[in-house]
């Protein structure tokens, strides 16, 4: 006699809890994983719901019925939080009543496991006619398989299913690429993206899951080296997940993704991101490859008839000639290809030769040409010839068609084989939102970028070649710039540039971060600083080339990094830095003369002993609405928190400040004049005499500013996410020597200036200038300060100040 117990844990009885608890033992082995615990999850939920079936059939009554497994299911691929997508199939002879209490039967223990359902009861013409009204049904049915019941009635669906999606594939291929795309535009790319949904995005398992569909019409098949591999890993990474959050989620989200890599036995999130990526990147190229391949022959299609009509045999046999596009490189039907006297085992440059002519022509390079090259080329000799080089630059500055070019080469390893250490960058992420891409997509991005700028260097060799590099050190530990320094000379000078045009390419990469980070975080009128750039940049040739590269680095690197008001300051640099290289000694400071209108703000405040000020609003063309403001108040302790915490209270964010004594010999005592630029968050600008109103009440103590600024953070939502690292301030020896430099790096946050303003204020200090650079979720403020007598602090006192600051932030 058979225990209870024992019934309760049997999968192929009716009841759900056996099922339940079969299936939470099966995801709970931790030998089984990937491929064999898909299946097994797939075998052992067949088992089950055959049971169910039989024994809901016969208390039904219904014959002529089968239940079919469909989409993922259907595949044979459930993962740990799949949903179960069941047609139920019959003649249409069985009574609505009998067939609805069949149904019946099988949904609702489904249910009661908790597992998701998606399912519907049709004949095999209603199947038919719905996957001819419906696209998605019609994928999943291409994936049709028999669970339980009447094995002839699905065998005659799927007959017709097949041969009506190879009838139709003229209008259901673009109707399924379309779908993709818009996938896409939504999801977007997942080897770009810091937490990519693994099946929606670009390069996912649904687009993997496509090109199945695309093999199915014959009328097309994906490159096959790598697609099911890559599928593999990504259906791995998302069971990970599943068991991970014990959700049907498909998005791995930066919290999860140290669990899922260790419970995939990987090293940590970024082993796993790049897996993911590379997997993401196989199925992308197949993709790309593959509906290149549908599109052309659809072309062929519509042509054929029309040209046999018009032309005859020999003018269809004319629109198929090879037009020749470089030595060894033809145009064929849309793709570069090889010419058919190439010869890749004599030719070492033709790779090169070939990603350079297709996209100087626009062309995509053909996927047989590409693993020719791969199976036959030969290596160049180190270093490299002059066509070599020049063949590589020439690519480099084709523009946007590099890309797909560069990205066809590097899926057939040529790239890596060309230049061994990008190997290092492939794929790998960066954990930093102001970066759209992975760092080796952000290096192609930068070339892109720099080749529109080439008309305005001297050596647009050296500035694309510097593009391509500017980052390489990201792929080994330390300062990627020093890093990077090194490793660029080493390629430069494996690729053929001489011993001097390798210096200045290790002088660019060592410092292709200075100017915007001396722009946008230092005071450009102290000499010091524009004397420091100026030794460091060596000549101004070199500082031309970091200028544009500074621009196309930002460019590339994301909306947030560049901006009107950044590349002003970095040309007002430039402009600085150039006078000096010239042989012009460094600029002296700005005067300490007030101008007309910081000499009437003065006065006027003088006169009246309050807070006066002036706000001009002007429109940027890539920016928000940007306002430049003057601020004239009679000195007094609490200035700089009072200011910044009443432009925090109105929603203007600060960009730059630089804070002045000005000395009136008419009048007795000093005014303090900061010009600020600021820009609104949202919304319309303030009225001047709104802000005037509020820092008159925040000077006198009237209105609360640390408390409202309180209260409207504790009114903000919070959100789950990683915990940013703590704030750090240090001090920045050898920037000046009129004052002591703090730098301030934290997460971005309302009144982050107000409460370093505040920190300031209780160590008695005095700022001379602050410099204000938020890039994403995070800011780098700068301030330049002084002691009461105006000279620098000591090395005691500045680390003091600086701790100061870190307690007040933390």
């Amino acid at each position: 006699m058979t225990s209870v117990e024992e019934t309760t844990e049997d999968p192929s009885g009716p009841e759900p809890g056996g099922y339940a608890a079969a299936r939470l033992r099966l995801l709970d082995e931790e030998p089984r994983s990937g491929p064999s615990r898909r299946s097994a999850l797939s075998a052992l939920t067949d088992q089950w719901l055959n049971g169910l079936f039989t024994t809901a059939a016969q208390e039904a009554g219904v014959r002529g019925a089968a239940l079919v497994a469909v989409g993922g299911y259907g595949r044979g691929e459930l993962s740990p939080r799949s949903d179960l997508d069941l047609l139920l199939l019959h003649d249409g002879k069985a009574r609505p009543q009998a067939l609805g209490a069949l149904a019946d039967r099988l949904w609702y223990p489904v249910w009661d496991t908790g597992v998701a359902l998606d399912h519907s009861v049709r004949t095999p013409g209603e199947a038919r006619k719905v996957a001819a009204e419906d696209l998605k049904a019609h994928l999943g049915l291409l994936d049709a398989r028999l669970v339980a019941g009447d094995a002839g009635l699905l065998a005659g669906l799927r007959t017709s299913v097949l041969a009506d999606w190879r009838n139709q594939a003229a209008k259901r291929l673009p109707e399924l690429h379309a779908l993709c795309r818009e996938r896409a535009e939504r999801a977007g790319e997942l080897r770009f993206l810091l937490e990519p949904d693994l099946k929606e995005a670009r390069g996912g398992i649904r687009d993997a899951t496509a090109l199945r569909a695309v093999a199915a019409s014959w009328l097309a098949d994906a490159p096959r080296e790598g697609l099911d591999g890559a599928r593999r890993r990504l259906m791995d990474a998302r069971d990970a997940l599943h068991l991970v959050t014990g959700r049907a989620t498909d998005r791995l989200s930066l919290q999860e993704q140290p669990q899922v890599a260790a419970r995939l036995g990987l090293l940590d999130a970024d082993a796993l991101l790049r897996e993911v990526y590379e997997a993401a990147r196989v199925v992308a190229y197949a993709g790309d490859v593959t509906w290149r391949e549908v599109g052309r022959v659809l072309r062929a299609r519509a042509a054929r008839p029309r040209l046999r009509g018009l032309l005859g045999t020999r003018g269809a046999a004319a629109a198929a000639e090879r037009a020749p596009l470089a030595e060894g490189v033809v145009e064929s039907e849309g793709e570069a290809v090889l010419a058919l006297a190439a010869r890749p085992d004599r030719d070492p440059v033709l790779p090169l030769r070939l990603g350079a002519a297709a996209a100087q022509a626009g062309l995509p390079v053909s996927l047989h040409a590409v693993r020719r090259l791969a199976a036959q080329a030969r290596p160049l000799p180190v270093p490299w010839p002059a066509e070599a080089r020049e063949q590589l630059l020439t690519l480099l500055g084709a523009g946007e068609p590099m890309v797909a070019v560069w990205e066809a080469l590097e899926a057939e390893g040529l790239i890596s084989r060309l230049l061994p250490d990008w190997e290092r960058v492939r794929c790998r992420p960066q954990h930093n939102p102001v970066h759209t891409w992975t760092v080796d997509r952000h290096l192609i991005e930068t070339a892109v970028r720099a080749s529109a700028l080439t008309r305005r260097v001297g050596r647009p060799d050296l500035l694309l070649m510097a593009a391509l590099l500017h980052d390489i050190g990201k792929g080994w530990p330390g300062d990627h710039s020093v890093v990077g320094e090194t490793i660029a000379c080493d390629m430069a000078a494996r690729v053929g540039f001489d011993a001097e045009d390798t210096a200045v390419l290790g002088t660019l990469v060592r410092h292709h971060l200075l100017l915007v980070d001396t722009a946008t975080r230092r005071d450009l009128d102290d000499p010091a600083t524009v004397t420091a750039v100026a030794r460091a940049v060596g000549s101004t040739g070199t500082l031309e080339i970091l200028h544009a590269l500074t621009e196309a680095d930002a460019l590339a690197t994301g909306p947030a990094a560049w901006s009107t008001w950044r590349g002003s300051l970095v040309a007002d640099l430039v402009r600085r830095v150039a006078a000096v290289l010239s042989g012009a000694p460094p600029a002296d400071p700005e005067p300490d003369l007030p101008t007309a209108e910081q000499e009437r703000l003065a006065l006027e405040a003088l006169r009246t002993g309050e807070p006066v000020l002036t706000l001009h609003a002007r429109q940027e063309e890539d920016d928000a609405v940007g306002v430049e403001l003057a601020v004239a108040v009679p000195d007094q302790p609490g200035v700089l928190p009072a200011v910044s915490g009443v432009l925090a209270l109105h929603r203007l964010t600060v960009r730059a400040a630089d804070l002045r004594f000005l000395e009136l010999p008419e009048h007795l005592g000093e005014v303090l004049v900061l010009r600020w630029r600021v820009a609104a968050e949202y919304g319309a600008l303030p009225q001047a005499a709104r802000l005037r109103t509020d820092l008159v009440r925040a000077l006198e103590g009237s209105l609360d500013v640390p408390a409202k600024l309180a209260a409207r953070e504790a009114a903000y939502p919070r959100r789950r996410g990683v915990v940013p690292p703590p704030p750090r301030v240090t001090v920045v020896p050898d920037v000046s020597p009129l004052a002591t430099v703090l730098e301030v790096r934290a997460p971005d946050a309302m009144g982050l200036l107000h409460r370093i303003g505040r920190a300031l204020e209780s160590a008695g200090v005095r700022v001379r200038s602050a410099h204000v650079s938020t890039l994403g979720a995070n800011a780098v403020d700068t301030v330049y300060v002084v002691d009461p007598d105006g000279k620098p602090l000591p090395p005691a006192a500045a680390s003091a100040v600086a701790s100061r600051i870190q307690s007040a932030l933390t």
